[in-house]
């Protein structure tokens, strides 16, 4: 009986696939409009699912729209359509949960959710037809990237046309507050077609017990491959608790090679393999589960609960395009034998350290003691564990990087951690500006007209106040101090300015205006300025024509300065060349220079101005220009590259302890040409000023994206302001300052060619040509369909009859419940649910692909069955 439902099971995957429609141009246009609903104001995820980044690449943002669970294990379902209707690439998954509040989720690709609500009890299944897992995570897995070229295809005549999310809630301690959960997954998406198909081969075990009290029990999993190669480059292991060890391997004519080997107690992220590994017709897969049943009191069966436990491995891989299967399962031992020449490490369970388990939820004896853990962790503790997945993107539905001010040379954040930018209007730093003796030359222009300081609401990019105009000629460094102060240099007037942003003139002015010098009283182009937080000291780096460090006391006197010129190749310790950006760290007493043009990082004690240490790596290549601190982490850009230099243009986040890179970063929409100032906040949020491109991105840290749920282990703690992170991208509603629309025009009349032909004009010449090839398309379409119409129809009435033997009356997709209900032992309360990672997908070793309708090339000979 078990045989003949699982051949059923087999029939039902090859059976239950939804056909591809052709939609019009509009209808997709009409579905982007659909597909970019608004989530719960309650909720703290995105409000604008669908992200354009360029011409073929988009993001979709895929949240649970503000739930809370009433009970534990919990599934809840949701669907987002695909807003085209072509066929598109999934190339990055980024995860946006904590396994504070989820267990696990899975994203499922297919044709027709079960449900056409926001969301659902997954107990009505995912799919009515055919679901494929395009991305599983749990226990705070970092990102999942894929190889260069590879891409999960959606959309078109044969990809699926609707992302499934399922969301396990396993236990919900964390919802006493009631407060509403949206984690999710977001895709990054390209019509740019992939060369390599990705795909997912699940193993998964079925039939084991562990017995209460045994030391050690092993599941073990293995089936014939029997199609066209795969390539593997990530792999993922997941049980529960139980768990100690999954390893997998590829077994060709004897020989055990490893595909990958981990403890599912650390972060269940899909791993790269070590070493590529190439699975052929004939090859064997085999999985290890390692299991204790030490602890329990009675069996512990598979299922879908938190007291059940899981045995399953995930196989990400890629294919050639015309070969390509996107998913394959096994769920038997078909070569047991096998395991008696396993490597013995597929045994042994791998040693974890208690700081690096990431306790499930539903353990409440696990989670009391995590409790205690977290609450003894001293505050350098804290600054260690960050450094560990860390990882810094651009926030791309930020509207800010439109702005289009003058050229960007400085960025700070006030007390209220609004965004400040410095900018020089309609003036330009160019060889023309200052003769041999460092004097401006363009007096004559007169002061920049417009304000040159904008104070923007981080969330939305709104211009929120702004001032500055008639007072610099050639804007440089801003600061802001703990007062709220603005700190400014200007290179033109050689001077440093106090300004209060609620008045008009300076508190403080220190230097001669248009007078470079080298003195006490004198700057020669200043670059930036730093003001202790605890004594008031004020540090100016000054700069492009000095090389010195200058302290002055709170009420502008002088004090003291330090440093001096590069002298030979190689750059000693308080030597600068052009010392361009500072910042302090302030419980370390110590002030950081950029040291620019040498390419390193230089670090002083406040107190003795006694060197510290430098930071340089070769990654900066030739030059820093600028940094930035929050506690246990340094930021910075670098340079632009020398011709024939190898070292890119991008953003470096360093351990300010070890100066180790722990991660790098690039904008996705423009790129950096200049990038002149950075400023970070704690929150891990980073903002960056180009001067060439006239442009400031926002970057947003990860790790805080994905910890949206408030209570942590029980722990009270802040909640992380989503609007950080997202932002409404429409500009028009938005409140701009008389001075910005200003900019905003005169970008226009420079940037329109031929001002004088009407856009209506040109806007009918560009679309007439789009007009004639899609009537065209149409055409050829409608001929196509006159000549095969009969056939197809045939074809059509023949599936359905197929299909409808099959599906019966009322059919949703598969149960595993019924099929492990039948099973001696075995609970069915989970897989009622739909619940498992990847359960609901079981099929037959034999079945090594989901149809040969796939294949656009016969199969190879079949090699006789072992089996």
């Amino acid at each position: 009986m078990a045989r003949r439902a699982r051949s059923l099971l087999a029939l039902l995957l090859l059976a239950l696939q939804g056909g591809a429609a052709l939609r019009s141009p509009l209808a997709a246009l009409k579905r982007l409009k659909e597909t970019t609903r608004s989530f719960s104001n309650e909720c703290l995820g995105t409000t604008r699912p669908v992200i354009p980044i360029d011409s073929s690449d988009f993001a979709l943002d895929i949240r649970m729209p503000g739930v809370t669970p009433k009970q534990s294990d919990t599934y809840f379902c949701m669907s987002m359509r695909l807003p085209v209707d072509e066929e598109a690439f999934v190339i990055d998954f980024k995860p946006r949960a904590s396994m504070d509040t989820v267990h696990h989720m899975l994203l499922f690709g297919c044709n027709m959710p079960s449900s056409t609500g926001s969301y659902w009890f997954c107990d009505e299944g995912t799919c009515t037809d055919k679901a494929n897992i395009l991305y599983a995570w749990a226990r705070n897995a970092p990102p999942t990237r894929l190889p260069k070229g590879v891409g999960f295809r959606v959309g078109g005549e044969t990809g699926s046309k609707y992302f499934v999310l399922q969301v396990h809630y396993g236990d919900i301690s964390a919802f006493r507050d009631n407060h509403k959960d949206c984690s999710g997954v977001s895709l990054h998406l390209t019509r740019v077609p992939q060369p390599l198909i990705a795909g997912m081969y699940l193993m998964m075990a079925v039939d084991t017990v562990i017995p209460p009290g045994e030391k050690v029990v092993n599941s073990d999993i293995s089936c014939h491959y029997k199609t066209y190669p795969m390539h593997v480059f990530a792999y993922r292991v997941h049980t529960h608790h139980l768990g100690k060890v999954v390893s997998g391997y590829r077994v060709r004519s004897g020989q055990w090679t490893l595909i990958g080997r981990q403890s599912p107690q650390l972060p269940q992220a899909f791993y790269p393999v070590e070493h590529p590994v190439e699975v052929s017709f004939g090859d064997i897969l085999a999985a290890r589960c390692v299991f204790t049943g030490e602890g329990r009191t009675e069996a512990t069966h598979i299922g879908g609960t938190s007291s059940d436990e899981m045995c399953n491995l995930y196989i990400m891989y890629y294919m050639e395009a015309k070969h390509a299967v996107s998913f394959m399962t096994c769920t038997q031992n078909v070569a047991p034998d096998i395991f008696r020449t396993a490597p013995p490490e597929a045994s042994i369970p791998i040693a974890v350290k208690p700081d690096m388990v990431m306790m499930h939820g539903h353990h409440k004896e696990a989670e009391n003691k995590d409790k205690t853990a977290l609450l003894q962790q001293p505050k350098k503790e804290e600054e260690e564990v960050l450094d560990q997945d860390f990882h810094v993107e651009e926030a791309l539905d930020w509207p800010g990087v439109y702005l289009l001010p003058g050229q960007v040379s400085g960025v700070a954040l006030d007390p209220n951690n609004n965004l400040v930018i410095f900018h020089r209007g309609d003036h330009v730093w160019d060889g023309n500006s200052f003769d041999s003796k460092f004097v401006y030359q363009q007096r004559g222009l007169g002061p920049i007209e417009e304000d040159t300081i904008l104070i923007i609401d981080p969330n939305n990019a709104a211009v929120l106040q702004s001032s500055g105009k008639n007072l610099f000629y050639l804007p440089h460094g801003l600061s802001i101090d703990k007062d709220g102060n603005y700190w400014v240099t200007d290179v033109a007037l050689h001077q440093v300015f106090k300004l209060d942003p609620n008045s008009k003139g300076p508190l403080l002015i220190l230097g001669r205006s248009m007078q470079p010098g080298s003195d006490q009283n004198h700057f020669c182009q200043p670059t930036d300025v730093a003001v202790d937080p605890g004594t008031g000291a004020i540090y100016v780096s000054d700069g492009y024509c000095n090389s010195r460090i200058v302290q002055f006391s709170p009420s502008g006197e002088f004090v003291t300065q330090w440093g001096e010129g590069t002298s030979g190749r190689g750059p000693k310790p308080g030597q600068f060349s052009v010392p361009h950006s500072l910042a302090l760290v302030p419980h370390l007493g110590q002030l950081c220079v950029a040291d620019r043009e040498n390419g390193r990082i230089q670090c002083f004690k406040t107190d003795t101005k006694e060197f510290v240490r430098e930071i340089k790596h070769a990654a900066f290549g030739r030059n820093v220009f600028a940094i930035s601190y929050i506690p246990g982490l340094l930021f910075a850009v670098n340079g632009k590259p020398y011709f024939r230099d190898q070292e890119p243009l991008q953003g470096f986040v360093m351990n300010f302890s070890s100066g180790e890179i722990i991660d790098v970063f690039k904008p996705v929409r423009k790129h950096f040409d200049m990038p002149h100032d950075i400023v970070a906040s704690e929150d891990g949020t980073v903002y960056i000023g180009d001067a060439h491109t006239n442009t400031v991105w926002k970057f947003t840290l990860t790790e805080k994206m994905e910890h949206r749920s408030v209570k942590k282990a029980g722990i009270e703690v802040q909640e992380i302001k989503e609007a950080e992170a997202v932002a409404e991208t429409k500009m028009e509603n938005k409140p701009t300052s008389s001075e910005l629309q200003k900019m905003q025009e005169k970008q226009k009349l420079i940037k329109e060619p031929g001002s004088g032909v009407p856009v209506v004009l040109i806007t009918t010449l560009l679309v007439i040509p789009v007009v004639v090839l899609l009537a065209i398309a149409i055409f050829i379409r409608w001929k196509k369909s006159r000549a095969f119409g009969d056939s197809e129809h045939k074809l059509e009435a023949s599936s359905g009859r197929v299909l409808g033997r099959f599906r019966g009356k009322g059919s949703g997709g598969l149960n595993l419940g019924n099929f492990f209900a039948s099973r001696k032992g075995y609970s069915r309360k989970g897989f009622d649910r739909l619940s498992t990672e990847g359960s609901d997908h079981e099929k037959e070793e034999d079945d090594g692909s989901e149809s040969e309708e796939e294949y656009s090339a016969p199969l190879p000979t079949p090699a006789p069955s072992a089996s």
